[in-house]
C-alpha cells in the first residue's frame, strides 16, 4: 500500500531553498511589519468605541503585524546563519 506512493527522486535530500530571495524578503518585510504594528497599535489607543474601525479590531490587526514581524525576524536569523555556514 505505501510502496505505491514512495518517493524515488532525491528532493529530500538536495532540494534547496533560495536563500538569497527569502533574504531579500525578509529585509523587506521585516521594517514594514514593525511600522504596521506601531502604527496600528497607535490607532488602535487614539480611537475611541465609536469610532470605525473598531479599538479591537485595530488592536487585532496590530497584533497580527507583530506575528508576522517576528516570523520574519526569525527568519532572517535562520537565514543569515545558513548563508554563513554555506560559505565556509
Amino acid at each position: 500500500m505505501y510502496d505505491e506512493h514512495r518517493r524515488t527522486g532525491t528532493e529530500p535530500r538536495t532540494a534547496r531553498s533560495p536563500l538569497r530571495l527569502r533574504f531579500a524578503l525578509s529585509v523587506l518585510f521585516l521594517p514594514l511589519f514593525i511600522a504596521g504594528t506601531v502604527l496600528f497599535a497607535l490607532w488602535s489607543a487614539d480611537s475611541t468605541p465609536n469610532d470605525s474601525p473598531s479599538d479591537t479590531a485595530l488592536a487585532t490587526v496590530a497584533g497580527i503585524c507583530a506575528a508576522l514581524a517576528l516570523v520574519a525576524a526569525v527568519d532572517l536569523l535562520i537565514i543569515v546563519r545558513r548563508l554563513r555556514a554555506e560559505r565556509r
